[in-house]
């Protein structure tokens, strides 16, 4: 204590020597210095902390309120994304089904081949569009994948290791090998198709040669279509991953594909351009909507399912995120997706009444709207989501594009095929 006092009094004056001499001793090579111990008390030390907890919580506010901006600059090219990648996704699934229609060699789908030939027409449109907004994104107009920024990738370990497959040039090749890949197949398709209208009666050549274009596609398609889906949407959250993803895309662009199949038929009938299409054909179409809707449930639930009860923090946190914040959109989908398909078309009789599954089939395409926008909109824009100018907008655009390019596809050439060897067996098709 006493050695303490001596310390802290070093700089004072003692009685009898006046500040002068004082001065003279530091001169003379006494340092002055400022005490290490400073003098603490409860208001001080307050103090302190209250400004230094300012300090903190105001970096942790202008971080926030970068973040959230950063979310916000991100919203329209995320519901640009949404609304392109749902309706490439659509003749996709259709290109799908008209390939297994010929693997096959199905008898009553064939007065149905020019509505599927009409709209695939939209892959390379739709596939090009896509292929645009990937190119953006690699040159960093956009941040809708967080892999592609390097500061990030340099900082974050689990992406840095993934970056052998995940690294922009690598990705950009691989998605101009599907979308050209689907693209091409769709064209020696449908050109055999036509040729197949002027060729012989006895002439089935370009039928077999359809026969066997069909069975390659759908390998390949089988490889692309999950490698894709791992690129254009898993990849958004480099984070998570899961090995039904690819099957679960797939559902969805299979059920949305057929649905529009129905859809654009039952349209073409009502204005009396389709007298050969019966209400059996409807009913098979109604069929799939309903058998794939199923199936995509099926899908769903085993991924969700398997993940939320295994509770491993890497891959469930895909999942929190989206009830926290998307829980009406989450769930809902479900709902449109699951229960409305199998409560209207249930019954066998439903599946002949047009109107039935017109409406069946527009609550069908909104839900795996809703389903492509979970599936995007947490890993691109968080929490900061909300149905605005930027969707409604995105949607319109993208339906007016496809009503257009499907339509004009369709005044190209007869909607009959002809020298089909399944035709008669597909007019007369009635049960």
């Amino acid at each position: 204590m006493v050695a303490s006092q001596e310390r802290h009094g070093e700089g004072l004056a003692t009685p009898g020597q006046d500040v002068e001499e004082m001065d003279n001793e530091d001169s003379d090579g006494l340092e002055v210095v400022p005490s290490e111990h400073e003098m603490h008390t409860d208001r001080t030390e307050g103090t302190n902390e209250m400004v230094g907890s300012e300090g903190e919580g105001g970096d942790h506010e202008n971080e926030h309120y970068e973040h959230l901006l950063h979310q916000l600059q991100n919203k329209p090219w995320a519901a640009l994304y949404v609304a392109a990648f749902f309706f490439f996704m659509i003749p996709l699934g259709v290109l799908v089904f008209y390939a297994i229609q010929y693997a096959a060699q199905a008898g009553w789908s064939p007065v149905l081949f020019r509505v599927m030939e009409g709209i695939t027409a939209y892959i390379l449109p739709g596939g090009i569009i896509i292929f645009v907004i990937l190119v953006l994104s690699g040159l960093h107009l956009n941040h809708l994948f967080i892999w592609m920024d390097p500061e990030v990738v340099e900082n974050d370990a689990i992406i840095r290791n993934k970056s052998a497959y995940l690294n922009v040039p690598f990705f950009l090749i691989r998605a101009a090998l599907y979308i050209g890949g689907w693209a091409l197949f769709r064209h020696f398709l449908v050109k055999n198709s036509h040729r197949l209208d002027d060729a012989d009666p006895d002439d089935l050549y370009y039928f077999k040669k359809n026969f066997k274009l069909s069975a390659g596609f759908l390998v390949f398609f089988i490889v692309t279509e999950s490698m894709m889906s791992w690129d254009f949407i898993m990849s958004l959250d480099p984070h998570w991953f899961s090995t039904l993803f690819g099957w679960y895309v797939f559902a969805g662009m299979f059920v949305a594909g057929i649905t529009m199949i129905a859809l654009v038929s039952i349209y073409l009938k009502s204005r009396g351009f389709l007298p050969f299409v019966n209400d059996s054909h409807i009913h098979d179409l109604a069929k799939f909507m309903f058998g794939m809707s199923i199936f995509w449930t099926y899908l769903w639930f085993s991924q969700f399912m398997l993940i939320w009860y295994s509770n491993i923090p890497e891959e469930v946190t895909y999942f929190v995120t989206r009830i926290e914040d998307y829980g009406i959109l989450f769930f809902g989908m479900v709902v449109l997706n699951f229960l409305f398909p199998v409560l209207l078309l249930m019954n066998s009789d439903f599946k002949r009444v047009n109107w039935f599954v017109v409406m069946t089939g527009l609550v069908i395409l909104i839900g795996h709207y809703i389903n492509v926008y979970v599936m995007i909109m947490p890993a691109t824009v968080g929490e900061s989501w909300f149905f605005g100018l930027s969707e409604i907008s995105s949607l319109l655009f993208f339906t007016g594009l496809f009503i257009f390019v499907v339509f004009s596809s369709l005044t190209k050439a007869p909607l009959l095929v002809k020298r089909n060897p399944f035709l008669k067996e597909s007019e007369h098709f009635h049960y």
